[in-house]
């Protein structure tokens, strides 16, 4: 047992040589996987991660290191070889008395998955199968992941916090595969977030398998777009995919603040549309973004990035911050003890405008309608991005018609965030997992029904 005049003990130790912000990271993980192929429970894989990472700051760079040998002896040893990485000539950050902090975010979480047998667990992933398959003749494939973890964690740091927080976060997903006179087509569909077994009493599995076969299915008949440039409306349902890559990655201190960013040192300006607003709010109840502290014990908080056009935040973790002698906005994050935190998005979105989501598409002669997006990546230096479409329709005289294949969107994340000229009053989260610096987080993005009046669509020549 780890009290708090041993964690106290142990940032003295780490900044003995001096330094700017010191930090302590105390995780337990119990992850559960289940995967389901061809038919069968392919694998089943659970365990105990337990480690602690050691963090100093100094002169704007970073002293890691992390081990899962929790013995007292050993991390103070830990702690004291890291801190001969500082200088002599480093600042010396005075070490507060530990007081322990209970965020003002909360979570309720009415059935704990850890508490619930794995039966019942592979019981979803057989329904789920059964689902997709019983569908179409023309199905070849169901791949059924369940997946969850309790992640219990105590931070310390140099500024004199101590705070505890359990993290919850349950998946599930379907991936179909359908084929027919040589033509291979697929389809995926997920459901999670930040809430424990109670996630399936609102969404049956059976939805999420039909959504993900019926896309499969669909996209085995459409006819490849031809590329060229046009209209695109993209629908609250496809998620966030867009706002996540296009400007999300580039408000994120690190690569803003190394000139690796289009939006670097344009806080202040205008970077998109007067009607554009982005948010990224890491206190929403049962996204898989959300938490009550980041990893380096900041409390969750709801940040405006764009406002009304204008950019007014990066997302920073401590040391970006210090460097730029701002606050952090609470967006460190770390993949787990064996990872050094750095800022990272959390539940980001385009917040809604005012027009009928009906209206959006009706104003709209022709063009692609997306109704569900794919993978995306951006240069964040330039801003140039590319998204697939996993399912889109043409639209003709503002009515949704055949659906088509093979569509990307290509454009520049500020102008494109210019030339939206229509946004709609709902809105739709999708979920995913954010890899950057090689560590993966649970992310959540959304974005409301809205128009690109003009974008590059890819597709045939």
């Amino acid at each position: 047992m780890l009290t708090e005049e041993f964690f106290s003990s142990l940032l003295k130790t780490t900044m003995s040589a001096g330094g700017d912000y010191g930090d302590i990271f105390l995780e337990n993980r119990t992850p559960l996987v289940i995967q389901m192929e061809d038919d069968k429970i392919e694998k089943i894989s659970t365990g105990i991660e337990r480690g602690i990472g050691i963090r100093i700051v100094y002169d704007n760079k970073t002293a890691y290191a992390y081990t899962n040998d929790l013995t007292k002896d050993t991390l103070l040893e830990t702690a004291h070889s890291l801190s001969r990485a500082v200088k002599t000539n480093s600042s010396v950050h005075s070490i507060f008395n530990l007081e322990k902090i209970r965020p003002k975010t909360d979570f309720i979480i009415k059935q704990m998955p850890n508490n619930t047998p794995i039966a019942d667990k592979i019981k979803l992933i057989r329904v789920a199968n059964k689902k997709a398959r019983a569908l179409d003749r023309r199905i070849r494939q169901v791949s059924v992941t369940y997946s969850d973890f309790v992640q219990s964690v105590t931070i310390a740091n140099s500024d004199g916090v101590l705070v505890d927080d359990e993290r919850v976060q349950s998946l599930f997903a379907v991936s179909v595969i359908a084929e027919d006179s040589g033509v291979i087509q697929t389809g995926y569909e997920s459901l999670g977030g930040f809430t424990g077994f109670e996630l399936f009493d609102e969404n049956p599995v059976e939805t999420i398998a039909l959504k993900a076969a019926k896309r499969a299915i669909l996209m085995l008949g459409a006819r490849r777009i031809k590329g060229g440039r046009m209209p695109v409306v993209i629908s609250s349902e496809a998620g966030g995919t867009m706002i996540h890559e296009a400007i999300g990655h580039g408000l994120e201190a690190d690569l803003a603040g190394q000139g690796l960013s289009v939006y670097s040192n344009k806080l202040g300006t205008l970077v998109a549309s007067p009607a554009i607003t982005v948010i990224d709010d890491s206190t929403l109840q049962g996204k898989r973004g959300s938490y009550r502290v980041d990893d380096e014990g900041t409390e969750a908080q709801k940040n405006c990035l764009v406002e009304n056009g204008i950019l007014t935040a990066y997302m920073y973790d401590k040391l970006n911050a210090i460097k730029d002698g701002v606050k952090s906005s609470g967006n460190g994050r770390r993949e787990s003890y064996r990872s050094r935190p750095i800022p990272r998005m959390t539940n980001t979105f385009l917040a809604p405008g005012k027009a009928d989501p009906g209206d959006v598409l009706r104003a709209t002669h022709d063009g692609l309608f997306v109704r569900k997006m794919g993978g995306g990546q951006v240069n964040t230096v330039t801003g140039d991005f590319v998204f697939d479409v996993q399912e889109g329709y043409l639209i003709k005289d503002g009515q949704i018609t055949e659906p088509v294949k093979g569509a990307t969107l290509c454009g520049n994340g500020p102008e494109v965030l210019k030339s939206i000229d229509m946004i709609g009053s709902d809105i739709g989260f999708a979920i995913g997992t954010c890899g950057k610096d090689s560590q993966g987080v649970p992310v959540s993005d959304a974005l409301p029904t809205l128009r690109i009046p003009d974008i590059v669509v890819g597709g045939e020549v």
